[in-house]
């Protein structure tokens, strides 16, 4: 599909809904001027491709809105989905001028976008921003290493409560509401991109939700609306113990 990419009108750094997470949160008025200088949108329609692995990277971008996939293709055109980009995620590299993986809106999405070269030299001089940069890399870190024991060991059921729990997570703390009692959001994902990201049959994932839905862990509203009206009864549906370990 052609990338498409459109672009929209400035905003101020003081209204954008990702700012306490960003990688811009700590930043001083003077420093939110200078990324003002040097920022721009573009918005990715679903399906969209955003950059293609191996693709020259001129930008590096926060992600707004919408949900954005990671993807890896082997040498045999078999390709596995590695992670996802959710609202206030990084996108790309400071000394890395290309791509390491396909980028695809999974849904609607919109970056702000910083060109790389003034990006480079401003965290090179900024320590607010390489500081937070080096966080979220480490945040970043921690999340593969979550994600290579949700593949490698949890169960269907488990494997869904996860994904279920850390959108929950994400999307309350974007709202700045806590995690707990009963929690409601949009699903970003259709259930074949949650069957893809997840390493299950689409007829799998149909079945683990229903199966959470009767049991009330989650209540369905529409395709996408969910509520959890417990959110401590799904954290018990991950498998993880209080520590963050699995149970076994």
């Amino acid at each position: 599909m052609p990338n498409r990419q459109l672009a929209i009108p400035q905003q101020e750094c003081a209204d954008c809904p990702i700012r306490h997470r960003a990688v811009c949160a700590r930043c001083e008025t003077d420093e939110l001027e200078h990324l003002e200088s040097i920022k721009y949108y573009r918005k990715f329609e679903a399906g969209q491709t955003v950059v293609w692995a191996g693709d020259k990277m001129d930008f590096v971008a926060s992600v707004i809105e919408g949900v954005a996939s990671l993807t890896q293709t082997m040498e045999d055109g078999r390709r596995q989905m590695v992670g996802l980009l959710l609202p206030s995620d990084f996108l790309g590299r400071p000394n890395r001028d290309t791509a390491p993986y396909d980028v695809v809106a999974s849904t609607d999405v919109m970056l702000c976008c910083f060109r790389r070269a003034p990006f480079q030299k401003l965290i090179a001089e900024n320590a607010n921003i390489s500081q937070r940069l080096l966080e979220m890399t480490l945040d970043e870190l921690d999340a593969a290493r979550e994600w290579m024991l949700l593949l490698g060991r949890k169960t269907a059921r488990e494997k869904i409560a996860s994904l279920l729990s850390i959108i929950a997570r994400r999307d309350a703390s974007l709202k700045d509401l806590p995690s707990k009692g009963e929690v409601s959001f949009d699903l970003p994902l259709t259930r074949e991109a949650m069957a893809d990201y997840l390493g299950l049959t689409l007829e799998t994932v149909s079945r683990q939700m229903s199966a959470l839905k009767r049991d009330d862990v989650i209540r369905l509203e529409g395709k996408r609306h969910i509520t959890i009206p417990d959110f401590d009864l799904l954290m018990d549906e991950t498998g993880d113990d209080a520590d963050g370990g699995m149970l076994v």
